[in-house]
């Protein structure tokens, strides 16, 4: 019997502030191809999440000293499981995916609109693993930045 142990992708991964397209890096818009809708984009001090209707680009900075960065393309098609937890001002997005293998996002210092988009999102991504397709009223949602409370 053998065992694989998995490096999880979650530990550098605490976004803080989600941001507008238009302040895309341009390295991360090669990611994201024009057939795509891209929803929402968020940042930690030195990495970038951006989730489009079809899958998450995760951009992590590994050493600090160096430029180095890995890159994870995720499609949603490829995750079997997933969660969102909310706290006080964080919430935590967790899946699974098809190889087993754990991926966490946690999102902290977040205001009540920021949780409304971060759900959002979530029902979007949940649609899709689940077969269907996002509802158009919820990327127009996210793309236009309209998340207010109702």
């Amino acid at each position: 019997m053998s065992y694989v142990k998995f490096k999880e992708v979650t530990k550098h991964f605490d976004f803080s502030k989600a941001f507008h397209r238009e302040e895309l890096p341009g390295y991360i818009k090669h990611y994201v191809p024009e057939d795509e809708n891209l929803l929402v984009a968020y940042k930690t001090s030195r990495d970038h999440g951006v989730f489009t209707d079809q899958k998450m680009v995760l951009f992590d900075h590994v050493n600090a000293r160096e430029s180095y960065k890995q890159i994870y393309t995720i499609p949603y098609t490829s995750i079997s499981m997933l969660s969102i937890t909310f706290g006080d001002r964080s919430a935590e997005l967790n899946f699974y995916l098809e190889c087993g293998m754990p991926l966490k996002l946690r999102f902290i210092d977040m205001e009540p609109r920021d949780k409304v988009r971060l759900r959002l999102l979530y029902t979007c991504i949940n649609r899709v693993v689940n077969g269907q397709e996002c509802l158009e009223n919820d990327i127009d949602r996210l793309k236009n930045d309209e998340v207010g409370i109702a």
